[in-house]
């Protein structure tokens, strides 16, 4: 296409729809489409600064229950009743009429034994987890899974 013809189409594109009711509709047209733009900007805008004020507020519930775990703890350790546990389980100290009764520290022999007790019971875990998922489940309902466990 040359220069002429460019030309030629514009004047008579301009002639046929270049009529003032078209101009000001394109006019309300970029008019509108600026505006909405601009409220769907302000929207994100304060959708984020909503965020953060919850999220301060979510901040400040928190350490305000905190100020008040660590204010019911003190008030806690400022009691007899503390003051009184304490004393029985850091200096050994008993009311009168109370007796103690001291127990020696577990022999070698007993904690030996619950080592093994406790192997033998993750071992028995072990192998009971064994096999399909359809098995273990008919072993489960059959009882053979508990029968496994008592001997």
């Amino acid at each position: 296409m040359t220069l002429m013809s460019i030309e030629k189409k514009f004047r008579h594109l301009w002639r046929t729809y270049g009529t003032l009711n078209n101009i000001v509709m394109v006019v309300a047209l970029v008019v509108a489409a600026s505006w909405a733009w601009g409220t769907i900007a302000q929207m994100q805008t304060n959708f984020a600064a909503q965020k953060a004020v919850d999220d301060q507020r979510r901040e400040l519930q928190l350490t305000e229950l905190e100020v008040a775990t660590l204010q019911y703890q003190q008030n806690y350790y400022k009691s007899d009743e503390y003051k009184e546990l304490s004393a029985r389980k850091d200096l050994g100290l008993v009311l009168p009429g109370e007796k103690v009764l001291a127990l020696p520290a577990n022999s070698q022999a007993v904690k030996d034994a619950d080592a093994a007790d406790a192997k033998r019971g993750s071992t028995q875990a072990t192998q009971a987890a064994t096999g399909s998922n359809l098995e273990q489940w008919l072993q489960f309902l059959t009882g053979q899974s508990a029968r496994g466990l008592q001997g």
